[in-house]
């Protein structure tokens, strides 16, 4: 992922928080906000916020990468249009540690449910993923 594709700056992540909308699923928030008609850009932004609450810096860097791959493998299915914030609430520390003890896409199937609920990826483009 590209750093111009995230959301680094405080007054993006207030402009998504403010004006988007939200979803909430038991390991993640989504709010994601459509940019003004004149701003695409290439690829989806993203910006993350994982908090002590999730575990110590070793796991929050652990789901921050989970989060950021999931994300970019389903970038090509949302629209260029939109800027994204996922916020990691505490049980997705779950996940990431079981992935890493050898279960497959579990962080990668969470989002994805996620995206799907908001309306914001169909299902039917959900599975087409390998």
């Amino acid at each position: 992922m590209q750093k111009r594709s995230r959301l680094s700056r405080s007054s993006e992540f207030q402009r998504v928080y403010r004006q988007g909308t939200s979803k909430a699923s038991r390991f993640l928030v989504l709010y994601y906000f459509e940019h003004p008609s004149g701003a695409v850009s290439t690829e989806p932004r993203l910006g993350l916020s994982v908090s002590k609450k999730v575990g110590g810096a070793v796991v929050r860097n652990r789901v921050k990468r989970l989060l950021r791959e999931a994300f970019q493998e389903s970038a090509p299915r949302l629209s260029r249009r939109h800027d994204y914030v996922l916020i990691a609430r505490p049980p997705i520390a779950e996940l990431a540690e079981r992935q890493a003890r050898g279960e497959k896409r579990l962080v990668h199937e969470a989002l994805d449910e996620l995206l799907r609920s908001a309306g914001v990826m169909t299902a039917t483009e959900a599975t087409g993923t390998e």
